[in-house]
């Protein structure tokens, strides 16, 4: 088998080349060198502009650097131009109040709270020393009320005491009393039922 193609059927059983196509007829001829040349200034024209046309549509949609320009001219305008050095001026009146206040106001304020903080502080000492003169004296009064509670309450037994001895002496002399009574007149009733009897008898 050959590398060239595929056997034909023969005697031999050799293989036969292929056959090679045959060349087209143009439709149009083939421009010279010079017809190029002018063509390619043709187009180039027709082309110049689609270009220009692209590169407008371009800048208005993607290239945004004449807006922001504008934007930046418009932004340094309104701070450097109509501003000015105000803030330069409210930056140094800022710088002079704290001066003034580091200065004049501060001290001020530090000696009058001194003063007046030891003022205070005096006045509350003088106020605890009293609260604790006023603590002490109504320990001392309810101490004094205790006693005196416990006291009469001791007195209150010691009486309650001698009253119910005092009673139960006055109640053992009256029974005593009304056993001699009882005594007494069971003798009376003897005696008179013993007349009785005497006075039956006759």
């Amino acid at each position: 088998m050959s590398r060239a193609g595929p056997e034909s059927p023969g005697r031999s059983g050799a293989a036969l080349p292929l056959p090679l196509p045959l060349p087209l007829p143009l439709p149009f001829p083939l421009p010279l060198a010079g017809d190029r040349k002018r063509e390619a200034l043709s187009a180039g024209a027709l082309l110049q502009p689609i270009i220009k046309d692209v590169g407008e549509i371009y800048s208005r949609l993607l290239d945004h650097r004449p807006v922001i320009q504008g934007e930046i001219r418009y932004f340094v305008k309104e701070f450097e131009e109509k501003r000015g050095l105000r803030e330069l001026r409210v930056l140094e009146n800022l710088k002079s109040t704290i001066f003034e206040a580091n200065e004049n106001i501060l001290p001020k304020c530090e000696q009058s709270m001194h003063d007046n903080l030891n003022e205070v502080l005096k006045k509350l000492q003088a106020s605890n020393n009293m609260i604790h003169r006023l603590q002490e004296r109504e320990r001392e009064e309810r101490k004094l009320q205790a006693d005196k509670l416990m006291a009469d309450e001791e007195n209150r037994i010691a009486q309650w005491e001698s009253f119910m001895k005092e009673q139960q002496n006055k109640q053992a002399e009256v029974d005593e009393e009304h056993r001699k009574a009882m005594e007494r007149l069971k003798e009376q009733y003897s005696e008179m039922e013993k007349e009785l009897d005497k006075y039956i008898s006759f």
